[in-house]
């Protein structure tokens, strides 16, 4: 009994190591990422999308693409209500990142460090009913 007595009183001190986001109830990002702002108060769901579109306004810049645009919705299926429902699902929507044109072409582009099942099922859904090709961008 002596033994355990030291066990409580080690985990009662862990929440001292916590970050002041988790004390404070912040959401903590399942895959690691962390919000970043930009300096004109823009918000993006990672550094490295944000890394991404400052690299993407400097191309922009020296004319190498054009039209740049972030957090573009696209509708693959439409809204449907099946029978007996009380309400229609919404519409299936993939979200880019970043769309732009290169050289006259259409670019959608997307910052992952993990690719979700979710993320791999919309980008094959893009292609197959669409044909828009969405470009990975690894972190």
């Amino acid at each position: 009994m002596a033994g355990n007595a030291g066990i409580g009183q080690g985990r009662a001190a862990a929440p001292a190591v916590q970050t002041a986001s988790q004390r404070a109830g912040a959401p903590v990002a399942k895959y690691g990422n962390k919000k970043s702002v930009a300096a004109d108060g823009t918000t993006f769901d990672s550094r490295a999308e944000h890394r991404r579109w400052a690299h993407l306004c400097q191309l922009q810049a020296m004319s190498l693409i054009s039209d740049l645009r972030r957090q573009v919705v696209f509708e693959m299926v439409p809204s449907v209500k099946f029978a007996g429902a009380a309400r229609a699902r919404p519409a299936i929507r993939y979200i880019a990142d970043f769309v732009y044109l290169e050289n006259g072409i259409e670019v959608i582009e997307d910052v992952k460090g993990v690719e979700t099942p979710e993320f791999k099922i919309k980008r094959h859904l893009m292609k197959a009913l669409l044909g828009l090709e969405v470009k990975v961008v690894k972190k």
